[in-house]
């Protein structure tokens, strides 16, 4: 039936109610409660003929949204952001305070280790080495003057001895003579250890004027410089940083903080991709190679750090880039997966107009539950229901899910078949 003649009937049946309630106006008693009677009975057909109407107009049917389950490459990635850093970066201070002669390279040179960076002023250190020379030349020389006193009071004292054996000499001067040997013995001792001292004193004096130089420990290349000619350094417990040298930039590190719901998914060894804002389109690959057990935490979030080789042959990577990182935690190959949004689709329930009453025809239908298959079983584990359409109509489907990739899901077992029109929205619409 179509709705003009339907509406024709409704208007038909409004004004047949109206000729009968002015009719049963007309009447007396009697004629009213037959006119009452009349009219409930008008009513009623009225009231089915509407309904009929809107059942007509407004049956409610669905528009469903598909996907087709699909064979191909899964990969479960975990995400992550960091920032590119030299495997090797060495802080260069002085050990000494003095003034800036020479600086002889400058930010981004290359150095070979041992290579002079800068020098400071060396008069002071330089006469504190001739000063240090002078004083163990002088050392040496009272060992000299002390070896020869020695010799000559043991002379002495052998010959005191013979004499007062002869009964030529007294007991008082064999005494004389034994202090000064004596004596002489321990003023050697003194003068070898001034030697020493001495010559530790010139070491050292040696050594701060060789730091004076100051030289690079690593090849590699300035980072920094912090210093000029002229400038003043002020050695302390927290000796300045004068230059930052990175090792080689050939070979980087990417260094990400990982979340700890994901930490325990990735592992030494793990290949991962990553890229920089300095080259939005350009992909650059990286390995894992340590995964470190000390926590850090901002804003109660706790990660973990991962480093990560990376080859920077073509030095495009610069230290400090930041950097977001995809970490390969598994891959499948050629496996079933259906869509996400098919794992979370719930059918609308099905609801008959003859059960829902007159007034029901004008409840929106109501979601149906996840269950059904005929879907009123709780599915556990890695089970999860799918529905497929299906001549029309959606036929539900159990299955076993996997690895997900956070937009499709691997299916391990059930009867989904590659190429099954999987809903993943339902829409109402009218007829």
């Amino acid at each position: 039936m179509d709705d003009s003649g339907t509406g024709r009937k409704a208007a038909a049946a409004d004004i047949d109610l109206a000729a009968v309630l002015a009719a049963s106006a007309k009447g007396g008693k009697g004629s009213r409660w037959r006119g009452r009677l009349v009219a409930a009975a008008a009513l009623i057909a009225v009231a089915g003929t509407v309904g009929f109407f809107y059942n007509g107009r407004s049956a409610t049917g669905y528009s469903y949204e598909t996907q087709p389950a699909k064979r191909g490459d899964l990969t479960v990635l975990v995400t992550a952001t960091g920032s590119v850093q030299p495997t090797e970066q060495v802080d260069i201070s002085s050990e000494l305070s003095g003034t800036v002669r020479d600086v002889n390279v400058d930010y981004n040179s290359e150095v070979k280790s041992g290579q002079v960076l800068a020098v400071l002023d060396t008069n002071k250190l330089e006469a504190d080495v001739k000063s240090s020379r002078a004083k163990l030349d002088s050392a040496k020389a009272n060992v000299l003057k002390a070896n020869a006193d020695l010799l000559s009071a043991q002379v002495s004292l052998e010959r005191l001895k013979s004499l007062v054996r002869g009964s030529v000499s007294t007991q008082q001067s064999l005494d004389d003579a034994t202090y000064k040997y004596e004596s002489a013995v321990a003023t050697k001792q003194i003068n070898e250890a001034e030697v020493l001292s001495a010559e530790a004193d010139l070491r050292l004096a040696e050594v701060n004027l060789a730091k004076a130089k100051i030289v690079s420990p690593v090849d590699g290349v300035i980072l920094t410089r912090s210093v000029d000619p002229g400038a003043t350094v002020a050695a302390s417990l927290s000796a300045p940083v004068l230059f930052t040298i990175a090792g080689d930039l050939r070979k980087m590190e990417l260094q990400v903080d990982v979340d700890e719901a994901d930490v325990g998914q990735i592992g030494v060894g793990q290949k991962a991709t990553f890229t920089v804002d300095a080259y939005p389109n350009k992909s650059f690959p990286a390995e894992i190679e340590q995964i470190r057990f000390a926590s850090e935490t901002t804003n109660n979030v706790v990660t973990y750090k991962a480093v990560l080789s990376v080859d920077n042959a073509d030095l495009l990577l610069r230290p400090g880039m930041t950097a977001t990182a995809d970490i390969t935690v598994e891959a499948v190959k050629e496996t079933l997966m259906v869509p996400n949004a098919a794992l979370r689709y719930a059918p609308p329930e099905a609801e008959s107009r003859a059960n829902r009453g007159i007034f029901g025809l004008f409840r929106p239908p109501r979601m149906g539950p996840r269950s059904g298959g005929n879907g009123n079983e709780a599915l556990t584990g890695a089970k999860r229901r799918v529905w497929v359409l299906r001549e029309g109509r959606q036929v539900p489907l159990v299955i076993q899910v996997g690895s997900s990739d956070g937009q499709f899901t691997q299916v391990t077992a059930g009867e989904l078949k590659e190429g099954d029109a999987l809903v993943t929205d339902a829409t109402t619409r009218a007829r």
